[in-house]
Order: C-alpha cells, then structure tokens, then sequence
C-alpha cells in the first residue's frame, strides 16, 4: 500500500465508515460500533505513540500531535450554546475525548523530556461523518489557512519552549 493509500485509508476511518451508525443517539449505539471507531480513534493512536515514543526520546525536540476535535470537548459538549451542540455522536465524540485524556496523562509523564504532545482540532471539515456539510474540504483542514498555521502544523514546529498538554485549533485554546 503507498504512502497516499494509508492517508486516505486513515481519513476513511476517521470519519463515518460504519454505514450511518456513528450518527446514533448514544442509547442506539451498538458495542461492536463503539469498539471498532476506539480501535482506530484511540487505540490507533495510542500504538503509533507507543511505537513512535522510543524514537521521540531520542531526539532534541520530539513532537507528538494527536488529531482530535471539538467534539471531543467536554467543555463544549456540556454547553447548550455550542455551536455543535446537537452533535451528540457516542462512538466518535468520546473516542476523541479519550484522545484528548491521552495527551494530557502523556504530555504529564513527558514533562521533563524534550518531548512536547498536544492535541489539535482542524475545524469543521467536510466528511463523512457530517454528510459533507462541513466549512472546509479535507485539504483546506489539513493546511495552514488565511496565514494562520493550522493547529497541526504549529503543534508540530513549536520551539523547545513551547507549550505541552494542551489542545488547539487555528483560533487557539480548546477548553477540554
């Protein structure tokens, strides 16, 4: 498989690759559904790190950036006036809170390494989990916008004093 083969493969999962059911209320959910989006959402991410993390130790300036999203905020999901706030979806909302929890337990054992691991929302982005009703397509959320750097690409270039446990998206600061 080539290298852009795996991107889209990755994209694929991320978004709704379960025929409808990530867009479930919470009680319709199935097990098997929840546990096939954390295979790829969480545990996904977590073996890539696990696997990564001894290569990361030894450089000068490792960099870890778990894709996440506003979704996954509990902040934002427990506010009536979010803008999203009738996307209740079980499977990936959690999976990315679970995302979310993972940077900040990794970012707190990397505190004393080089190693800075952040979580970065890329925006409303059209896929298949929102009918394809998202502001940006697929490529306009994976680069940098209106001379702002996406969250993803700042993430990963911050200097050796930047910021670790954190969760951005282009504008900043996401509440957990």
């Amino acid at each position: 498989m080539g290298k852009g083969q795996r991107v889209r493969a990755g994209i694929i999962s991320d978004g709704d690759a379960y025929g409808g059911k990530l867009r479930l209320p919470p009680s319709q959910v199935d097990i098997e559904t929840l546990r096939q989006t954390y295979e790829t959402n969480v545990f996904g991410v977590f073996a890539v790190t696990k696997a990564l993390l001894p290569l990361l130790k030894k450089s000068k300036a490792g960099r870890i950036v778990n894709l996440s999203s506003g979704l996954g905020s509990l902040t934002q999901n427990s506010d009536p006036n979010y803008e999203f706030a009738d996307f209740k979806l079980l499977t990936y909302n959690s999976s990315k809170t679970a995302v979310n929890a993972i940077t900040v337990l990794l970012a707190a054992e990397l505190k004393d390494t080089p190693i800075k691991i952040n979580a970065a929302d890329p925006g409303f982005t059209a896929t298949d989990i929102n009918q394809y009703q998202g502001y940006r397509t697929v490529e306009q959320g994976a680069i940098p916008m209106g001379g702002y750097a996406y969250a993803a690409v700042r993430l990963a270039t911050l200097p050796d004093d930047g910021f670790s446990g954190g969760f951005f998206d282009e504008n900043g600061v996401v509440p957990w």
